[in-house]
């Protein structure tokens, strides 16, 4: 009963239709995940998408809620003994979570208040009298009340207590100001002048002195002002104009013009400015916060996404440095697989400055361990590494390898790709209990290293070691709800997983863990099993992993892939369950399903329609015949080489109306951070992103994207650099 009406609610306010929704939330309760459930679940859910499902599993945790909610709010109404067939069925009927709380706020206990006091002394009466409005002398209505040392205009003062709190908790007056703060709200925010001249405090110089409506404010300037209120350098307050709000509630309260009245405009006055103003204020200043929060999450979300899914080198014998001057560039060398095969420290620049003796070093390295890539990190000392490894590179001899056969470093252009890696992060990684699991052996400068390299042949393999906070691709992480961001981030990762498919024979225990169905423990138990007894050689072996169950194996099995495997489709996207359905298009083709693979002939004449059934439809159908035509392809784009301009290394060296190429390196909600080579990224506006208005800057860039931008603003005493791409 309760997931018809909870499919029903959602439905409605996700604009979907309630068969969908009824599919999925049945999928969702069974256990399924939600790249499970948007893959191979299309005819259950009417081919909904992960971000609606996800929407769907969030809304339904929001009614859960509330649902929880409703079930304190009666039992405490019910022991006040104060229920009555009207309330229970106003809250039975409530699934909006500020008017459960408006229904509920009369009853709700609270610390003792002055109407509570008033309560007490018996005034209550006197209060109610007041508000009929009817009484032409309160002095003398208020003689009836007098008693134990209270006189006749203290009672007065306890009923018009009374009456403030009543109106403060009154449904419809709440909705009045909650309407107000709506259309007119304005932020402010002003320095605090002690702290004003600090440098602390001149990242938030903009908000010295600034206003504007609530309404307007986006989400990066809402969690700015919150910060530096946090940080004790702003005060930030949310207003409306009292004068006009406190007239219509004047309005809704006032009948008449007796001496009682105006006790009653005085109350209500008090009301407002004492109890409902400063409620309705912190309750807007939390879902402003809330809202803010929820876009900065997605930013961050889409940026995390765009990381993980950056280009990958794929499996070759790379080359990791860790630039640095003081303690030398920290060099390893990796094989294929991301093995550590050797590392050394080279010194070619000052204090050092030992150039020789590192290029020989370095030219030794390539040809010994016979490197196909180099990955350098994008720190300090990263142009300067660059420029001495294109040296090396150039002067590169060719060497014989062990049989004779000259390196193919003979056109060491070509042969070797020199890229530039962002290495935010691999210092939390280096000291992470991860790496010192993997590398108990080595320092935290030589994983670094490693994890340099390794991001240079699969960004998503290596990334997900790392806590996606430390990865330094969001605004505000530290501002927002921390348990949303968690959520959040965690799906963007395993959706990330998911989409590209995990090779089950070489994927780490962090990998596997994001795999549909898996989670920690059986990632570690797929890896033992795989150390125990070799390589996988088929989706079924999954079966003899120790607590990996049918359940578990339905979720994960589409999704890792077995490369080599005897049946083709083990490295592929189609699901075992689905295995027979492909095995009886390639019988009815009069073919092997590697044929089928192979042949696009064969392909071209399967008729799909003909295997429709009750189970399968046509967009699982669909599925099938796009993964048979390119089996385990990875979604992501082939990797670019980049090239910073020469001319510049820091800022000294920008000068206004340069043009310069650069790399996206975050996204936010007001522009684009670009890096130009100079140690200190710098902003693109979003006005200055194109020549038209557009609406958020993901519409015309994504992260690690290559750009050409000009220089407009170089403010060197904050360390600014602001850019346009508007050439």
């Amino acid at each position: 009963m309760e997931q018809n009406l909870f499919a029903k609610l959602i439905a409605e306010r996700l604009g979907l239709r309630e068969r969908q929704v009824a599919g999925t939330l049945s999928l969702l309760d069974d256990g399924a995940t939600i790249p499970f459930i948007a893959r191979y679940r299309k005819e259950q859910t009417g081919t909904l998408d992960e971000v609606q499902i996800a929407a769907i599993s969030e809304q339904n945790d929001r009614l859960k809620e509330i649902q929880k909610r409703k079930e304190t709010v009666i039992k405490t109404i019910e022991e006040l003994e104060k229920m009555t067939p009207e309330l229970e069925r106003r809250i039975a009927g409530c699934w909006d979570a500020t008017e459960l709380e408006d229904i509920y706020l009369p009853y709700k206990p609270k610390r003792r208040t002055r109407a509570q006091v008033a309560r007490e002394q018996g005034l209550e009466p006197l209060a109610i009298q007041l508000l009929m409005q009817r009484v032409d002398n309160p002095e003398q209505a208020a003689q009836r009340f007098v008693h134990d040392g209270l006189s006749a205009s203290e009672c007065l003062k306890g009923a018009q207590d009374i009456i403030a709190e009543m109106v403060s908790e009154d449904e419809r007056s709440r909705q009045t100001v909650r309407g107000s703060f709506r259309r007119t709200a304005i932020i402010s925010s002003k320095v605090v002048k002690a702290k004003a001249d600090s440098d602390e405090a001149q990242k938030f110089s903009d908000y010295f002195d600034w206003s504007e409506p609530l309404k307007r404010c986006s989400s990066h300037r809402l969690l700015a002002m919150r910060r530096g209120e946090a940080e004790g350098i702003l005060r930030v307050c949310i207003t409306v104009d009292n004068e006009e709000v406190n007239e219509r509630l004047q309005k809704q309260w006032l009948r008449g013009n007796s001496a009682g009245t105006r006790l009653v405009a005085e109350a209500v006055e008090d009301g407002y400015k004492r109890l409902l103003c400063p409620s309705i204020e912190n309750e807007f200043a939390a879902s402003s916060k809330e809202k803010a929060d929820e876009e900065a999450i997605r930013v961050f979300a889409e940026n995390l996404r765009q990381l993980l899914l950056g280009a990958p080198l794929g499996q070759k014998r790379v080359m990791g440095i860790d630039p640095g001057f003081r303690t030398g560039c920290k060099v390893v060398c990796l094989d294929a697989q991301g093995n550590l095969l050797h590392h050394e420290a080279i010194f070619p620049h000052p204090p050092v400055r030992q150039p020789a003796e590192a290029a020989e070093a370095l030219a030794e390295m390539i040809h010994k361990y016979k490197v196909e890539a180099i990955a350098i990190g994008n720190g300090t000392a990263s142009r300067e590494t660059k420029s001495f490894v294109e040296m090396v590179i150039k002067n590169l001899s060719p060497l014989p390898r062990g049989g004779g056969e000259p390196h193919s470093v003979q056109t060491p252009s070509t042969a070797l790709g020199l890229f530039v890696v962002s290495e935010d992060g691999a210092s939390v990684y280096s000291a992470s209990k991860v790496a010192r699991e993997e590398f108990p052996n080595e320092d935290v400068t030589v994983r670094g290293a490693v994890s340099i390299g390794r991001r240079l042949m699969d960004p998503l393999a290596e990334l997900v070691k790392i806590d996606p906070k430390s990865i330094g691709v969001g605004q505000y992480q530290h501002d927002v709800d921390q348990g949303k961001l968690k959520r959040s981030l965690d799906q963007t990762v395993e959706s990330c997983v998911n989409s590209v498919g995990v090779n089950l024979n070489t994927a780490s225990i962090h990998l596997l863990t994001y795999v549909s169905g898996l989670g920690p423990a059986l990632a570690k138990n797929i890896v033992d099993y795989r150390r125990e007894n070799g390589a996988f050689t088929s989706r079924a072996q999954l079966k003899k992993v120790p607590r990996l169950g049918p359940s578990a194996f339905e979720q994960c099995a589409g999704f890792l892939r077995i490369s080599g495997a005897k049946n083709p489709l083990d490295n592929s996207a189609v699901h075992p369950e689905r295995y027979a359905l492909v095995e009886q298009m390639a019988k009815d083709q009069g073919c092997q399903v590697a044929d089928l693979i192979a042949n696009k002939d064969l392909r071209a004449r399967v008729d799909i329609n003909r295997y429709v059934s009750s189970e399968v439809g046509l967009p699982t159908l669909t599925d099938i015949m796009k993964e048979l035509e390119k089996p385990g392809r990875d979604p992501r784009e082939a990797l670019e080489e980049f090239e910073f301009d020469s001319r510049v290394t820091s800022i000294d060296d920008l000068m206004e109306g340069m043009e310069l190429p650069g790399i996206v390196t975050n996204i936010t909600n007001f522009g684009a951070f670009v890096d130009i080579g100079v140690h200190q990224d710098g902003l693109v506006h979003i006005s200055q992103m194109a020549n038209r208005r557009i609406n958020h800057p993901l519409d015309v860039v994504k992260l690690h994207q290559h750009v050409l931008v000009r220089v407009l603003e170089v403010d060197r005493r904050r360390n600014r650099i602001s850019l346009s791409m508007k050439l």
